[in-house]
């Protein structure tokens, strides 16, 4: 795959992280995104809004504004965690999984589990390695790939390299994907480029975000994100599906979202994608 071959698309955690000063809906997102030059979205449980049971309508929606469904992400207040709530757990995983079979090619991301309650961390990692291959048998099923996507947020259970080691160990890659996110895995580990190589088969498509040398969210090349690198590396993934995902956390973008990520999207330019 050249780099031209590259898709981009937009995460609309950008918006999500602004909480109740972001007044707006799904479709100012599409319009938004549309605007900055994007071709796909990536939207979460959190902000799909009065689409969430309309795939049919949200189709229309994406088609007017040019856009593709890369990915529907969602969490869950368990953290995937807490063994009383796996079948609520995999209840939501099924209903976005059947949402996201309506767009051929769209997967199912599930965030990252997050340490919720008091216990053994042995058990914690033993509860989201099930609650992620029994979606990722749901997925398989349905005929949409599931990915987990790791975090560096606050009890996030998937930190350091360690961790990812753990979970890898115990998803089955058949199952269950990955959808590396460079910003939290620089958070996480300084050794990002090795992370990518060393589990390239499991990547389904990349959240590229920054991050300066001290772990803070930084508009995408203005941190220490090698993105060239990031680009070479997924061009050797066996199952990656083209599409990078551009996320943005940094203040800039808390203060003005539509400005930061069509910033985001021009710059992507200068790497030729």
């Amino acid at each position: 795959m050249n780099v031209k071959d590259l898709k981009v698309g937009c995460q609309t955690f950008t918006w999500e992280m602004l909480g109740d000063r972001f007044a707006g809906g799904p479709d100012d997102l599409l319009k938004a995104i549309a605007d900055g030059g994007y071709s796909g979205i990536e939207i979460t449980d959190a902000m799909i809004g009065r689409y969430a049971d309309r795939p049919t309508e949200f189709a229309a929606a994406l088609k007017s504004s040019g856009l593709t469904l890369v990915s529907f992400a969602f969490g869950s207040n368990s953290g995937f965690t807490l063994k009383d709530q796996i079948d609520a757990d995999l209840e939501a995983a099924q209903r976005w999984i059947d949402f996201a079979s309506a767009f051929p090619g769209a997967l199912v991301s599930m965030g990252s589990a997050t340490v919720v309650s008091d216990g053994p961390r042995d058990d914690k990692f033993a509860i989201a390695a099930e609650v992620y291959n029994r979606a990722g048998e749901l997925g398989r099923r349905a005929g949409v790939q599931v990915a987990v996507h790791p975090s560096s947020h606050h009890n996030t259970l998937l930190f350091d390299r360690a961790d990812y080691d753990r979970i890898f160990a115990l998803l089955d890659p058949d199952l269950v994907g990955w959808v590396p996110d460079t910003g939290h895995i620089l958070r996480g580990h300084k050794d990002m480029a090795d992370t990518l190589r060393t589990y390239r088969d499991r990547i389904r498509y990349i959240h590229l975000k920054d991050v300066d040398a001290d772990g803070t969210w930084a508009m995408l090349g203005k941190g220490v994100c090698d993105t060239p690198k990031v680009i070479e590396i997924a061009n050797t993934a066996p199952h990656f599906n083209g599409w990078l995902v551009l996320e943005e956390e940094s203040e800039t973008a808390a203060a003005d979202p539509a400005g930061a990520v069509k910033t985001n999207r021009q710059t992507m330019r200068s790497y030729g994608a």
